[in-house]
């Protein structure tokens, strides 16, 4: 399947590294040119040195868009995108009765409001000129919830509503959102992860496979997924030959969930 997506521009929000670096790579190789967002600019900058080294167009969208102002920058930068891929995200393992409010709130404007925020701003756009892509990625925690993150499931559920909930808005205008149920992913953050909840004298991949064993015994695929893999399917649905999918959560988790979805 040859995907072309030369004259498109795509925003991916947290693209300086791990998935959504491999994400931006992924469009720009099939011709997009790509928008990185990080932050900081020297951050951003760094990025766009590492990825421009393996080809493809790329700009910088520097702007920490958990808040307006940075949201601003990055609207100021790239005034209007054909492809957005909310991607950012914290993540991390807290006992469920001592997360405060604060934190709570931190998952929720982050994971959530920030894909509400950047949607708002570029979906108009999308819908006058009869095309475009959102793609929200979520995880497998949206609907198998860890006893040792509820904070970040309760966000990635939340994202699931609101992809569907802006599909049934874009309907019939040639324009699709989708969420992306991405697994455990094998980046550096996830590795510090593992390394939380496992022996960190093992080295890494046997920590890895214990902590598939004990922490997500569901995997068919056994082991972490490569950020590559889930690019793969973001390029997909950004192409033209995923025009009849929308308002869909796409699984891309190694067969950990174990249930059909609605």
């Amino acid at each position: 399947m040859l995907i072309d997506l030369s004259g498109r521009t795509a925003l991916v929000t947290g693209s300086t590294q791990g998935i959504g670096a491999a994400i931006a790579a992924g469009l720009a190789g099939a011709g997009a040119r790509v928008a990185v967002n990080g932050r900081g600019r020297q951050s951003v900058e760094e990025a766009l040195a590492r990825l421009g080294a393996g080809g493809g167009e790329f700009v910088a969208a520097a702007g920490d868009i958990t808040t307006e102002e940075g949201a601003r920058a990055v609207f100021d930068a790239v005034p209007h995108v054909d492809i957005l891929v909310n991607n950012l995200g914290v993540f991390g393992a807290a006992p469920a009765l001592e997360i405060d409010d604060d934190e709570w709130r931190r998952y929720f404007e982050t994971n959530v409001l920030t894909a509400v925020r950047m949607t708002r701003h570029y979906l108009p756009g999308m819908v006058e000129r009869s095309w475009g892509r959102v793609q929200n990625i979520a995880s497998d925690s949206a609907v198998v919830i860890p006893a040792e993150m509820i904070h970040y499931g309760m966000s990635k559920t939340a994202l699931l509503a609101v992809s569907r909930g802006f599909a049934k808005e874009a309907a019939g205008t040639g324009v699709t959102v989708n969420s992306v149920i991405a697994g455990p992913t094998h980046t550096g953050g996830v590795e510090d992860f593992v390394y939380e909840l496992v022996d960190r004298d093992l080295p890494w991949d046997e920590a890895q496979r214990a902590f598939m064993r004990a922490h997500r015994p569901q995997s068919l695929l056994q082991r972490l997924i490569e950020p590559e893999e889930i690019a793969h399917m973001v390029v997909y649905l950004a192409s033209p030959f995923a025009s009849a999918t929308t308002g869909g959560a796409l699984r891309v988790d190694g067969g950990y969930v174990d249930s059909i979805l609605p």
